[in-house]
């Protein structure tokens, strides 16, 4: 049998914590293995449980959900996946740049949080491709801590850019093998090689590359 996707669930509302657990543990393939009510607290239990997905809320005491994302993405193999009650375009970008693979606004429907939970743990990024291009546009010209992506950048073939700035420009995998006249698993080949060499762990990272080495500019969309 395949083994459960095991899930962390930080917020600092108690209530809410405890709305979460009832509903994934009712949940089939799902588990919860621990509840953090502060950022610090999150990143302690994410390295000693080992999870496979976090829930993390933006806004808590101590550490911000955003500060707890960055340790556990810097040291472990956890993905976050960032839930807030503000659909604020500088949230999502820095959740991002510390290393979430997506987010969601914590009106969103229980089917959509499950859904988003086993995608995120399968390896995707949740996130649509307007909210990507929007969030990194306004935000991507602010001075950010240098990444290496600019020395990983001309590692790449021509091949392997163009298919970067597809995927920021929010094309799927079938659409950029559309747009390339080639064949969808060439491009999860290309994808693969991508994240290799840009050392990112996800589509969202890749987009994030693509924008802040100026392969893409918000003025091309």
């Amino acid at each position: 049998m395949t083994e459960p996707i095991r899930v962390l669930i930080a917020d600092d509302q108690t209530l809410l914590r405890d709305s979460f657990r009832v509903l994934l543990d009712a949940a089939d393939g799902l588990t919860v293995v621990g509840e953090a009510g502060t950022g610090d607290e999150a990143v302690r239990l994410a390295s000693s449980e080992a999870p496979d997905v976090v829930l993390m809320d933006v806004r808590m005491p101590r550490m911000t959900g955003i500060e707890a994302t960055e340790l556990i993405c810097a040291g472990t193999e956890v993905r976050v996946l960032i839930l807030t009650t503000f659909d604020h375009d500088e949230y999502v970008y820095s959740a991002l740049r510390a290393g979430a693979s997506g987010f969601l606004l914590k009106d969103t429907s229980a089917a959509d949080l499950l859904a988003g939970i086993r995608l995120v743990a399968a390896g995707e990024s949740l996130l649509a491709p307007t909210v990507t291009r929007r969030l990194i546009a306004q935000y991507v010209g602010q001075p950010r801590p240098s990444r290496s992506f600019s020395r990983r950048l001309s590692e790449l073939t021509g091949r392997e850019r163009e298919v970067l700035a597809l995927i920021a420009r929010g094309l799927s995998n079938p659409d950029i093998a559309a747009h390339l006249t080639v064949s969808p698993a060439t491009v999860k080949t290309h994808v693969g090689r991508l994240l290799a060499k840009l050392d990112a762990r996800d589509r969202a990272q890749l987009v994030i590359a693509a924008y802040e080495t100026g392969l893409v500019t918000p003025a091309g969309e």
